[in-house]
């Protein structure tokens, strides 16, 4: 079990968003221990903390919100922060979405290294997977089975020849998060851009923060960061949505086919059922679960 995690220091960064198009500044701010992840909109005065309760829509990306207020696009932030191990921390915006940046958690995970991570006097609980629990969910799956830290594969199946279907299983940990999953782009395909734009989607959206998929292939002159990019950036998301269950999760997550709505499906399901896991923490007095 590891101590608690916040930055050492403020970082920022700004940019528009991928869905509402709307320009805004993002500020982390490190928090006290037990304070987990809080989101703030300074342009409307309102708090939510980032739980699973607080999720109000999941289309196309996972949005927090309260009251009729929202903040979309939380997923990629909660990526760098869950994969770098970050606890406690304040995440001031001033508008409706978190920034897409380039589509991925690369630039984020790199500021939250630049401001630098600071451990606090206090251990981490995690919820430790003990028994298999399976969630079915149309086309797409989701189990979680018990494994001695978080390990993740992934399948996704598109009818497109050049996506097609990617797979991907690897053990978790803050130095491959920060190589081999942060850098992974949100994608989407050309053919569905203006259906998105008409239903109030992607109004941001461009080459800059996305890959884009057309009937001959893809469309982006940068080309792929990795082959299997795709399935590494459901990876990312699937990431950012676990970490609204509040604590790290110890255990083999095996996900086909799945998205946002699926994630909270099973994280919902996961929570509501305790038979499934266990709370570790530090007054626990079983030694052989403690890691450190």
């Amino acid at each position: 079990m590891r101590l608690q995690r916040t930055l050492k220091q403020e970082v920022s960064f700004e940019g528009i968003g991928l869905h509402t198009g709307r320009y805004s500044k993002v500020y982390l701010k490190p928090a006290p221990r037990d304070t987990g992840i809080i989101f703030i909109r300074t342009d409307k005065e309102l708090a939510i903390k980032a739980s699973i309760g607080s999720v109000t829509d999941t289309a196309f990306s996972t949005t927090l919100g309260y009251n009729g207020i929202k903040i979309r696009t939380v997923e990629h932030i909660l990526a760098a922060l869950a994969g770098l191990g970050i606890d406690n921390l304040i995440v001031e915006v001033n508008g409706p979405e978190i920034p897409i940046l380039d589509g991925s958690s690369m630039e984020l995970t790199s500021l939250i290294l630049k401001g630098g991570i600071a451990k606090q006097s206090k251990k981490r609980p995690y919820i430790r997977i003990t028994n298999p629990v399976v969630l079915t969910d149309g086309h797409a799956e989701i189990a979680a089975l018990p494994h001695n830290g978080l390990h993740v594969t992934y399948r996704i199946h598109f009818n497109h020849y050049l996506l097609g279907e990617q797979n991907l299983s690897l053990e978790l940990t803050e130095e491959n998060f920060a190589m081999e999953i942060a850098p992974a782009r949100t994608f989407g395909f050309l053919k569905d851009v203006e259906y998105l734009k008409a239903n109030g989607f992607a109004m941001g959206g461009s080459f800059d923060n996305a890959i884009i998929l057309g009937e001959s292939g893809i469309l982006n002159s940068s080309g792929l960061r990795f082959k299997d990019e795709f399935v590494r950036h459901k990876i990312l998301d699937l990431i950012g949505d676990l970490s609204l269950s509040g604590f790290p999760i110890y255990g083999h997550i095996i996900a086909n086919k799945s998205g946002h709505t699926t994630n909270m499906k099973f994280l919902k399901k996961l929570l509501s059922h305790p038979d499934y896991w266990e709370l570790i923490s530090e007054v626990d007095q079983q030694p052989a679960l403690i890691y450190t």
